[in-house]
């Protein structure tokens, strides 16, 4: 998280407080919810990722079904947690938080965990307005989407002053008319916000108690409420699989766009998954169909050839990957090295200008610049029990289809022998061959031929 100071007009004291006590029925998963990830990365990290760069004085999870889960991720975190122990609606939830924000006063912005895409942008906005010169009682954040269906409508004026805010099935034909919709995020501030919450009743059909309600309470008080508005996409919720694919796909559009507006190469865009915190250089290519996962650094030109996986690597400048390479965690590439179609690299160290071009695994390696690893090269690094390394040294040439069996060391220039299974260290500059001699037999195989025939013939 930011330590940096709020900018003028955001106020010094903020607290978050993030609704994650749905049950998530709709997903089917013993997975919580708001723990599902987008781009490599929990939904309710995301949201906690963004509110961090307010600076906030304090954070509260409010958790029910599946608390363990959700604790778990975010207590390490030095977050608090409040129980809604049972489901009374939003209005409520946001009550249980009110032991966790004893003694603050502030403003307190209002998220919701399964709607992960908001930014610190939009959460900056909302607490801003709440600061205007017309001092609004709370800030609701409205969207247009194309299909308002069934969502509460926000009627407003031209400024954004709050004149009501309905549920569509208690809404008038003219008021469900009306495009601005209630996302249901929200800000206000903490010496308003337990006071009008003890006044939200549950007169409704569902008999819980409505967040939103605080609205016309202020209203009732003679003070108004204003609605800023963002794009619906920002806003997406995620209650099922379907729902969970396509904020994963608005959130891979957006990152693709970015990296090509910093000076990235991505040919076909669409087939192209980044995860949370991917890092792109400059003027990178990356044809068709790469994924990356968590943990990846990509140098300036390097090229990322098509179907490949890289996950917790470091690629260095002008370094090239690929096709079908995967590079798991741990793997470092240098400036100008190579990893070719079908070579895996784990906890291994790729020195500058090598080379590993075909056909190769390397695990628990370290290899030197310049060094050359032929196609078909296995460092043998685990027997059983135990991993162990094995080093190359600068320029070193490895044959093709050798097996190098840790813990081993090859001295730099030292070559390797096609078709060796070394399990012994080699000097610098020397020759190792370990395979039987080769034996030819003049004209065994015409003779064989004939033998195998004849008896053939017989049966």
């Amino acid at each position: 998280m930011s330590d940096a100071a709020p900018p003028a007009g955001l106020a010094a004291d903020l607290a978050v407080v993030i609704l994650a006590a749905g049950k998530g029925t709709r997903m089917i998963s013993d997975l919580h919810k708001v723990l599902h990830p987008i781009a490599g990365r929990p939904m309710l990290l995301h949201l906690v990722a963004s509110a961090g760069a307010l600076s906030p004085a304090r954070t509260v999870v409010v958790t029910g079904a599946g608390r363990e889960q959700v604790e778990a991720a975010v207590t390490p975190l030095g977050i608090a947690t409040a129980l809604q122990a049972e489901q009374l609606g939003t209005g409520h939830a946001v009550a249980q938080a009110r032991v966790a924000l004893a003694g603050f006063s502030g403003d307190v912005l209002i998220l919701y965990g399964d709607v992960p895409l908001v930014s610190a942008a939009t959460m900056r906005r909302m607490v801003e307005r709440l600061h205007g010169d017309d001092a609004p009682a709370t800030v609701v954040l409205g969207f247009r989407p194309a299909d308002p269906g069934a969502y509460g409508r926000v009627i407003a004026d031209a400024s954004g002053r709050i004149a009501k805010m309905v549920e569509f099935k208690d809404a008038t034909s003219d008021e469900r008319a009306e495009t601005l919709c209630n996302s249901g995020l929200m800000a206000v501030r903490s010496n308003d916000l337990f006071g009008l919450l003890d006044r939200v009743g549950n007169d409704n059909a569902a008999g819980e108690y409505y967040l939103p309600d605080i609205v016309m309470l202020a209203a009732a008080d003679g003070r108004a409420s204003a609605v800023i508005e963002t794009d619906a996409a920002e806003v997406a919720g995620v209650n099922s699989r379907g729902e969970l694919a396509g904020v994963e796909a608005a959130w891979q559009a957006e990152r693709r766009a970015r990296a090509m507006a910093e000076g990235a190469t991505l040919i076909a865009p669409e087939t192209v998954w980044f995860a949370h915190d991917t890092e792109i250089g400059r003027d990178v290519v990356i044809e068709p169909n790469v994924v990356f996962g968590p943990g990846t650094v990509v140098g300036d030109r390097a090229t990322i050839h098509a179907f490949s996986h890289i996950e917790g690597a470091a690629i260095g400048e002008r370094a090239e990957v690929g096709p079908y390479a995967r590079l798991r965690p741990g793997a470092m590439m240098g400036v100008a090295s190579k990893v070719g179609n079908f070579v895996e690299m784990k906890k291994a160290v790729l020195g500058d200008g090598a080379k590993a071009s075909h056909l190769t695994y390397l695990g628990d390696a370290e290899v030197g610049p310049g060094a050359n690893i032929g196609a078909g090269t296995i460092t043998c690094n685990y027997d059983g029990y135990f991993k162990a390394k094995t080093v190359i040294g600068a320029g070193a040439f490895i044959g093709s289809n050798s097996a190098l069996v840790a813990p081993v060391s090859i001295g730099a220039g030292a070559i390797v022998a096609a078709g060796s299974v070394v399990t012994r260290d080699v000097a610098a500059d020397a020759l190792v061959l370990v395979r039987p001699e080769q034996t030819e037999k003049p004209g065994w195989a015409k003779r064989f031929r004939e033998r195998m025939a004849a008896r053939k013939a017989a049966k």
